[in-house]
């Protein structure tokens, strides 16, 4: 009941009459309780708030996808770790830019290799 009379103190100072205040907290109670009131959307505008709200990927104005450049000092990394791991059980190139991955002592493992971006203003 505290919390009802605190939400009540915070309506009558946004000076709100006592009727009013009592008014808000019931409807706040039946909307919590999905009743529905004479306020709420109309199927209409509720399909319509939804449309408004959707987000979601937009595709590119073209509908092309921009091709990846290709990344030669990753690519000669990799290739130089590869042949460091060559006396483990099937050392492969998963992604010749990124990954390798091999077996040590019956364990599957994999190297990620990965390029940070420089930071700003650099």
């Amino acid at each position: 009941m505290a919390k009802n009379d605190e939400k009540m103190n915070a309506l009558l100072k946004l000076g709100m009459t006592r009727e009013e205040a009592l008014q808000v907290l019931a409807d706040d109670d039946d909307i919590d309780h999905g009743e529905a009131k004479d306020f709420d959307l109309t199927p209409e505008q509720q399909k319509n708030a939804q449309k408004y709200t959707r987000t979601g990927t937009r595709k590119s104005a073209s509908g092309t996808k921009r091709p990846r450049k290709e990344n030669p000092l990753k690519r000669e990394i990799i290739q130089a770790v590869f042949a460091a791991i060559q006396n483990y059980d099937n050392p492969q190139i998963t992604n010749p830019e990124k990954e390798i991955s091999f077996f040590a002592n019956g364990e599957s493992f994999s190297i990620t290799l990965t390029q940070h971006r420089k930071p700003k203003g650099e």
